[in-house]
């Protein structure tokens, strides 16, 4: 029945021939998504997850891998969505799918055992393009990295954000030596999936990351670091904008992710093609890049005065 002969799988082995336990059958689950190379933040995220379900589960007295039911699991989504977007509930979705999906590539459930995520349909996804950052508010945010002691810092955190697209923790693990800056390259070592890739910094982006670069006397090897010299942060990366957004006098205040999405949104207003954009923002098809381009009629109305077949025949 087992593949592998690793102590884990001998263990769950045994487990199962007692009776499936979910909670032992997700701790080896995520001890394989250690193994398997997954990041950090991607076992904390299967781990969040299912400690979610296994609460909900234990609420309905419900212990055992084989009690669970495709009814079941369409309840427990329809109980989600009570208190969570449906982007919560399609990332919940998604675990379950991934977790259900390596017990039966395992082969530690009895064979009479059929998957019930297989029969469960995925939550559907809002449509409506998400929200970037304005430009106006960029402009607004950069005025206010005019004083204190960490203002040329703030100016070329937020022109990188902005002019690479990269995630926040993606920004936050750039290294000094991973900018080139006769060319304007940055490699992004782990992105999404550990998954490399190269983006670029204009010429106004490099000017000011070389103005906060004179201005560091620590021996970090990160790109963006704290007043001590530290790493920065996450967490700190956002509270640096909040600081600055009510500084600026925003009334809403942007989300790192805005400027990822204004960074799709103004390259495609620019003329970037669609294949090159998903090659720089890191993903893997066009259907999660749809939903950043927010554009309008105006962006329509662009396009076809500069390709309508008619007016150039």
């Amino acid at each position: 029945m087992i593949r592998t002969e690793t102590r884990n799988q001998r263990t769950l082995e045994i487990d199962f021939a007692q009776g499936g336990y979910l909670a032992i059958a997700a701790e080896s689950f995520l001890t394989d998504r250690k193994a398997s190379g997954l990041t950090l933040q991607s076992v904390e995220f299967y781990a969040f997850r299912l400690k979610d379900f296994i609460r909900y589960c234990d609420g309905q007295a419900v212990t055992l891998v084989q009690d669970i039911t495709p009814d079941f699991l369409r309840r427990y989504l329809l109980a989600l969505a009570e208190g969570h977007n449906a982007g919560g509930v399609h990332a919940a979705f998604r675990t379950l799918r991934a977790f259900l999906r390596w017990l039966e590539a395992e082969e530690v459930m009895p064979p009479e055992w059929k998957n019930p995520i297989r029969k469960v349909k995925p939550p559907k996804l809002p449509t409506e393009p998400l929200k970037p950052v304005s430009l106006e508010d960029v402009a607004a945010l950069l005025a206010s990295c005019t004083q204190g002691d960490n203002a040329e810092r703030d100016r070329a955190l937020f022109l990188f954000l902005l002019d690479t697209g990269i995630r926040a923790r993606e920004l936050c693990n750039v290294n000094l030596e991973d900018v080139e800056f006769g060319a304007g390259a940055v490699l992004i070592r782990q992105g999404k999936g550990r998954k490399p890739r190269t983006v670029f910094i204009g010429r106004k982006t490099r000017r000011a990351l070389r103005s906060y670069l004179r201005t560091r006397r620590d021996n970090s090897p990160a790109l963006f670091v704290t007043v001590e010299g530290d790493r920065l942060s996450y967490n700190g990366l956002r509270e640096i904008l909040r600081r600055r957004a009510r500084d600026a006098g925003l009334k809403d205040e942007p989300t790192l992710h805005q400027f990822r999405r204004a960074f799709a949104l103004n390259m495609l207003r620019n003329g970037a093609d669609i294949f090159s954009l998903q090659r720089l923002m890191g993903h893997s098809d066009l259907s999660v890049l749809r939903r950043y381009l927010a554009q309008t009629d105006q962006d329509g109305q662009a396009a076809h005065l500069r390709a309508g077949p008619v007016d150039r025949m």
